[in-house]
């Protein structure tokens, strides 16, 4: 069931949303090489501590960290440990945080001093895919012409798009209905509501689309060929004439 907010539910959920997007700041100012994936996730977790909020991903089904920190290879769901971050790396940071009863859901994908050209084009695609699928975005458009926006831009650079995981509806709960893909044909999915909110959060593999989930810690998901991905995310607003971006 689609979940569409009043305007009170909606300005409630603007100071989560404020808070992932100043953690996702704060990290950007204090993440490097030598430091640790659980380094940057303690940091994830005293920001949006300090600002009154809870860290959603904490404990989330049983997650064992406040934020998701994936590097390279990893897509998504990357757990803090002792992986020590590298010159030339670029690492996703995925935050959730919970205040005044709903959610704010956003990811940046982070470069690490002296990134290659490859990784650097493959990061500012995946950002330009967000923003690809936005433009023109407002009620009554079909839910599908999301996906098939990040999936036309992201194809034009020969790269692929993670088919086995998608945006989604965020509110009181982390995920809400509906789903939103990376991929779809223009013009078909339920037609979107103004006051609908969703996390549109385009996943782009340097190479094939193909992923890999990881048995031994249930969480971890990693390009099936080995070569680096890229994740952004923002929650987003449905308005009757546009968009309004909660999270940037």
């Amino acid at each position: 069931m689609i979940y569409v907010k009043t305007e009170q539910e909606i300005e409630l959920m603007r100071e989560p949303c404020r808070i992932v997007k100043e953690t996702l700041e704060y990290v950007g100012k204090h993440i490097r090489a030598g430091m640790t994936t659980k380094e940057v996730d303690e940091l994830v977790y005293k920001y949006i501590t300090m600002n009154g909020a809870i860290p959603s991903e904490l404990g989330y089904c049983g997650y064992p960290a406040s934020s998701c920190v994936s590097v390279n290879e990893v897509v998504v769901h990357g757990i803090p440990g002792d992986r020590i971050l590298q010159d030339g790396d670029i690492v996703s940071v995925d935050i959730t945080a919970e205040k005044n009863g709903f959610q704010g859901d956003a990811c940046r994908t982070f470069l690490i001093g002296n990134v290659s050209e490859e990784k650097r084009k493959l990061v500012k695609v995946t950002e330009e895919c967000f923003f690809k699928a936005i433009e023109g975005l407002k009620a009554g458009t079909p839910l599908y012409d999301i996906g098939y926006a990040v999936q036309t831009h992201a194809e034009s650079h020969g790269y692929g798009v993670v088919r086995a995981l998608t945006g989604h509806g965020i509110g009181r709960e982390m995920h809400e209905d509906p789903s939103v893909p990376n991929y779809g044909r223009k013009g078909t999915g339920v037609r979107l509501k103004a006051g609908m909110t969703i996390c549109i959060e385009p996943m782009i593999n340097m190479g094939t689309y193909k992923v890999d989930f990881d048995r031994k810690d249930g969480w971890t998901v990693r390009t099936a060929d080995g070569k680096p991905a890229a994740h952004y995310e923002n929650t987003v607003l449905i308005k009757e004439d546009g968009v309004e971006i909660l999270t940037l």
